[in-house]
């Protein structure tokens, strides 16, 4: 996880083409990403973006994302298709769907490619009815002059340094205030 599905998908498909090319064939692959995109996460994933843990909202992957990362993930020989954190039921769905052939089930009331938008009656969500619209659409944030990417904070620590040590018990006042003074200095370029 820490990754959107499709940075997800890129190593994914890296590994899969080395394990092949070392001769082993009856090997499974799986994957499973967050369901936030995250083109700009640093080396931690996600938990260095800015919004982590609670304003990843508008990074959500849409149903059609979904699709296609279903459909991408198939393609590359990846049979165990799942998520991780920020996937939803119509997430699951959505996988599902695309892989209707391959499972060989067809569900009741199918999203896929907005069909039933046809019987909509507004002529222009009607016209929404086909994949290609879907497939093509780039979502917007509903929130006026927000960045379509954003700056990690990059401390430049990882595991080992004090400032990271996990412990059961709250941060002390005293942890906190390194953390701040160390954030400080980062910014000073200190």
């Amino acid at each position: 996880c820490h990754y959107d599905p499709f940075r997800c998908l890129e190593a994914t498909k890296k590994m899969v083409k080395a394990v092949k090319a070392a001769g082993y064939d009856k090997v499974e692959f799986m994957i499973q990403p967050l369901a936030y995109m995250t083109p700009d996460a640093s080396v931690q994933g996600f938990i260095d973006l800015p919004e982590f843990p609670f304003a990843l909202e508008p990074r959500i992957c849409t149903r059609f994302e979904m699709q296609r990362y279903a459909r991408e993930s198939w393609e590359a020989g990846i049979r165990f298709i799942g998520g991780c954190c920020g996937f939803e039921p119509y997430h699951i769905r959505a996988v599902s769907e695309e892989l209707v052939k391959e499972r060989d089930w067809e569900p009741e009331f199918p999203i896929r490619g907005g069909k039933f938008l046809e019987k909509h009656t507004k002529p222009w969500v009607r016209a929404r009815a086909t994949k290609e619209y879907w497939d093509n659409l780039k979502p917007g944030t509903g929130r006026p002059f927000s960045p379509s990417l954003s700056k990690c904070d990059n401390w430049g620590i990882t595991a080992g340094h004090e400032l990271v040590k996990q412990h059961e018990e709250w941060t002390s006042k005293q942890e906190l205030e390194k953390g701040y003074e160390f954030k400080k200095n980062l910014a000073r370029g200190q």
